[in-house]
C-alpha cells in the first residue's frame, strides 16, 4: 500500500522516537516511502518560542509539509494519506469505512492512550497519574479489541488503515506499562500482521517493568 502519488514532498517531523504518537507518524510515513527529516522536540524545545509557533499546545508531533504546518498524531495521518496516498486504501472508501476510522482513530486518543500509553509513561518516565487505573483500562480495553478481532485481520476495514496505525504503537508497547498481551492473542496476530506491511519500521523498544 505505498503511495499512489508522485510527491515532491518536503517534509520535517518534530517529536521524539520513544514517543507512539510519532511513532505512529514515522510509520506511515515510511509505509507511504516518504522521504522526511526528524527534528528531536524534547521537552525543552517543546517550551520554546520557536516551537510554540509551530504548536501554540506545545504537543508532538508537529509536522511541516513546506509552509503547511499540522498538529495532532491522527489528522496528521489523515493529512498524508490523504495527501499523498488518496487511491491507497489508507481511508474509507465510503462512509461505513470512514465511520469505523473514525471511531478508532477516536479510541486511539482515549481509551489506548489513558490505558497502555498512560501505565508507560508512568513506569518509564515515572509520569503523572495513577498507574493501576491506567492498566485497569488497558486491559478491557485490550479485551475489547480482542473481541473485535475475532475473524478481522484489521481494525476498520478488511485491508490495513490509518487506524491500524494509530492504535498500533501504544498496544505494541503495552508491556513497557506492565499490560503483559499474553492473554490476547487475536491482539498479538493483529500486532504481527501490521509488522508485516512493507516499510514497517519499529519504535526502540524501553526495558520491561520488574513485574511485567
Amino acid at each position: 500500500m505505498a503511495s499512489s502519488v508522485a510527491t515532491t514532498a518536503d517534509l520535517t517531523l518534530h517529536g521524539l522516537h520513544l514517543s507512539g504518537h510519532c511513532h505512529k507518524i514515522e510509520l506511515l510515513l515510511h509505509l507511504l516511502g516518504l522521504p522526511y527529516r526528524f527534528v528531536d522536540a524534547p521537552a525543552e524545545v517543546r517550551a520554546s518560542a520557536g516551537f510554540r509557533a509551530l504548536n501554540p499546545l506545545g504537543q508532538i508531533p508537529v509536522l511541516q509539509d513546506g509552509d503547511l504546518v499540522q498538529s495532532d498524531s491522527n489528522a496528521i495521518l489523515v493529512y498524508l494519506a490523504g495527501r499523498y496516498a488518496p487511491d491507497g486504501g489508507w481511508l474509507g472508501a465510503d462512509p461505513v469505512e470512514a465511520a469505523a476510522i473514525q471511531r478508532w482513530l477516536s479510541i486511539s486518543a482515549n481509551e489506548i492512550k489513558h490505558g497502555p500509553a498512560a501505565a508507560r509513561v508512568i513506569c518509564l518516565w515515572n509520569g503523572p497519574g495513577d498507574l493501576a487505573q491506567a492498566q485497569a483500562l488497558a486491559q478491557r480495553t485490550l479485551a475489547f479489541i480482542e473481541q473485535h478481532l475475532a475473524g478481522r485481520d484489521f481494525l476498520a476495514a478488511a485491508r490495513p488503515t490509518v487506524a491500524d496505525l494509530a492504535c498500533y504503537s501504544y498496544l505494541a508497547h503495552a508491556p513497557e506499562g506492565g499490560v503483559a498481551l499474553a492473554a490476547y492473542p487475536a491482539v498479538r496476530a493483529w500486532l504481527r500482521r501490521v509488522e508485516a506491511l512493507p516499510g514497517f519500521v519499529p519504535m526502540p523498544r524501553s526495558a520491561l517493568p520488574a513485574a511485567a
